[in-house]
């Protein structure tokens, strides 16, 4: 089995610490062989009010934060991987924190219902299943800083605590793997012996008296990321960076006595990847590879030559984004690929058939999404997603081709309508095609615009319910989405045009072309646009507002550094070994200077002229305080509008519902005094850390004058 990567590449994108988490709630069940179309018009249909005719995408009302951003009712189920148990999260009812709760699954009886863990400051995010179909296993870092360490719980008694499996001080822990064939061990990755680089630690997680880590692959210093195979359960493969050159090096051996080898290398500029050993005693592998194509194209390749051996699936305009393997004979089920909207190309017709079946039975146009499934495959969590409402939980029953519900995201959304999301193409100034995501907040005529960049900047957006375009739409906002050169998915051309274009580059200018795109199809009132965005994204508002000054009437920067000499000196250890790779794609601001203060926003604060709200986590170990922090201060001594707000318990994001509610009531009331749009009355959440550095500097002046 293939583990992602361990060291990802540079800022995550944050959208999701902003955006609505699956909600959920947990109706009685019901078996159906098709969901019933109340549920169809009740995400789509119209209320009274809208069967009026009007021009708004959304409805009249306004749609409260505490249910666009707040907590979850239910969310994330996952079968164990016998069937017996269904496990999701959901709040407590102490402290409204998110923990894992789990039912029988074949019991309808919610009073029997049990949370298993306890929880009591940021919530769980991240859980699964142990092979053992008794053993919970979750990731959680301290208020943000990303240290996230492993923990694990016998789900099935009460009396149950949990245990870290993965102690110490300033540890991160990363890329678990479990196997059924070995249901009592899992092998997972740490930085304790170097915060570098990580080795791979066996763990007999389900026997407290031996579960101490046991170090099975130790990193020789150049390894970023592992791989097992999967009847040994032995590390096998390797992902190796040159520090030198930025290539990776895929490495193999037959067993663990045997020595490594190089098999595959791909320059700096290629991409690909081992995705898991085929069943065939060592002679071949399922590889990912863009080495003489656009993107990347499923193949099998030779593990003794690295030559190709075959081409099994490939699509000219997108990368390989998702594959489906038999876990038993790990042949080739379905691959997937994503341009605008998700596409899929089967070679197993059996599970074709159930997908059509899925269609069939779900909501129309739904997009439809398995998540977990049994060991015997035979019950599998279903998602029915779409744009324009929230997402529907079932079970499908794969002998019987029949579903039962089980719950609907955010089910307090269904009382409202919302925009549906248009994907677009918009083309730059050179003529470079680009993949956006529209969401309207009226039909027929301009409104102000929202321009939302999504962080990475190697990463993208996608189609789909983003609570945060919705809010922006509610409120009066056409909102904008927009993969600019640089994003991920669309071949390595598209990449790496974005190489060393940060800020006054192409990057920013497909930005800006996108804006201008807007402005021209009449979407756009060309006198109230903001830049929005967190990460990579929050860098662009920045310097969106810095060198283009005259485009936006004001911006909203999350997590964006302001100085990417400083972010990069300042990053965690452990991305040590992407440094150089991010020096060639931002360009070496090590070794240059000037390019530096070009390409960041904080040595342009003199040229902007838009006002800034800026949000920031005080423990985030990728994008510190301090960018935000050194461009707030600056703007204010300067005289330029800039509100600054600051949560001492957050980190790369805002994980905290009360934080969330807090900084998005602060937007609206931004937006509103610049943009014109409507707002929902503010008040400051009980539970909101939120703290205000520049006005505490103020207060301490004028204190001191005193």
């Amino acid at each position: 089995m293939k583990l992602t990567n361990i060291v990802a590449a540079t800022f995550v994108t944050v959208s999701n610490n902003f955006g609505v988490i699956g909600f959920s709630t947990l109706p009685t069940q019901q078996t159906a062989s098709k969901i019933s179309s109340s549920y169809s018009t009740s995400l789509g249909g119209a209320t009274t009010s809208e069967q009026q005719t009007f021009t708004t995408t959304t409805s009249d009302e306004i749609i409260p934060r505490d249910i666009l951003f707040g907590n979850p009712t239910y969310a994330s189920p996952n079968l164990s991987p016998d069937g017996k148990y269904l496990a999701y999260l959901a709040p407590s009812k102490d402290s409204g924190v998110l923990n894992v709760f789990i039912r029988n699954t074949s019991d309808k009886d919610e009073s029997k219902v049990r949370m298993v863990t306890s929880d009591k400051s940021r919530g769980i995010r991240q859980y699964f299943w142990a092979q053992d179909s008794e053993t919970l296993l979750y990731m959680q870092d301290f208020e943000g800083d990303e240290n996230f360490h492993l923990w694990g719980i016998d789900a099935t008694s009460e009396k149950a605590e949990a245990r870290d499996l993965t102690p110490g001080e300033n540890i991160k822990a990363s890329s678990v793997i479990t196997n059924k064939r070995y249901p009592n061990e899992l092998l997972v990755g740490t930085n304790e012996r170097n915060p570098a680089i990580f080795d791979m630690y066996r763990c007999k997680y389900n026997d407290p008296e031996n579960a101490a880590l046991v170090l099975d692959t130790e990193n020789p210093g150049d390894v970023v990321g592992w791989g097992s195979e999967d009847e040994s359960f032995e590390i096998r493969e390797a992902t190796v960076r040159n520090p030198a050159d930025s290539s990776n090096t895929v490495r193999v051996r037959d067993d663990t006595k045997s020595e490594w080898r190089d098999l595959v290398t791909f320059p700096y500029g290629e991409d690909g990847g081992v995705i898991e050993f085929c069943k065939d005693n060592g002679k071949s592998c399922w590889m990912t590879s863009s080495v003489g194509r656009e993107t990347t194209a499923l193949l099998q390749v030779d593990l003794k030559t690295g030559e190709t051996i075959k081409e099994i699936s490939y699509n000219e305009k997108s990368d390989v984004q998702g594959i489906v393997l038999d876990q038993d004979t790990k042949k080739i089920k379905a691959v997937s690929y994503n341009y605008a909207r998700t596409e899929r190309v089967f070679f197993d017709k059996d599970l074709e058939a159930d997908y059509e079946k899925l269609k069939e039975l779900g909501p129309e146009g739904a997009e439809v999404g398995v998540g977990s499934k049994t060991r015997d495959e035979k019950l599998w969590t279903v998602s029915f997603s779409r744009s324009d409402g929230p997402t529907e939980y079932c079970l499908y029953d794969q002998v019987k081709k029949e579903i039962t519900s089980l719950f609907v995201s955010v089910p307090e959304l269904l009382q409202y309508k919302f925009s549906l999301m248009e994907d677009v193409r918009i083309k730059a100034r050179d003529g470079l095609e680009l993949v956006g995501y529209l969401t309207r907040a009226k039909k027929d005529e301009k409104t102000p615009l929202i321009l939302m960049v999504h962080g990475g900047p190697w990463a993208r957006d996608s189609y789909g319910f983003t609570g945060t375009a919705q809010w922006f739409a509610n409120r009066g906002y056409a909102t904008l989405q927009v993969n600019f050169r640089g994003s991920t998915g669309y071949g390595k051309s598209f990449l790496h045009k974005g190489d060393k274009e940060w800020g006054v580059g192409t990057m920013q200018h497909d930005l800006t072309d996108a804006v201008k795109w807007a402005i021209d199809e009449g979407i756009a009132d060309p006198d109230k646009v903001c830049i929005y965005g967190g990460s990579y994204g929050g860098y662009a508002c920045l310097a969106g507002l810095a060198f283009t000054p005259d485009l936006y009437k004001c911006g909203v920067d999350i997590v964006g550094p302001s100085n990417v000499k400083t972010l990069l000196d300042s990053i965690p250890a452990y991305w040590g070994p992407i440094r150089n790779q991010m020096l060639l794609q931002i360009g070496d601001v090590d070794a240059d200077e000037e390019f530096n203060k070009k390409i960041s926003p904080l040595f342009h604060v003199d040229a902007i002229k838009a006002p800034l709200l800026i949000g920031q986590g005080a423990n985030d170990p990728r994008v510190k305080q301090a960018e935000a922090d050194q461009i707030a201060f600056s703007m204010k001594e300067k005289g330029i509008p800039v509100e600054y707000v600051l949560y001492p318990d957050e980190g790369h994001g805002f994980a905290r519902p009360d934080n969330r509610i807090d900084f998005n009531g602060r937007v609206e009331l931004f937006l509103k005094e610049y943009l014109g749009g409507r707002a929902e009355d503010f008040t400051k959440p009980e539970g909101s850390t939120a703290q205000f550095p520049l006005l505490e500097e103020k207060a301490a002046a004028v204190q001191k004058e005193e």
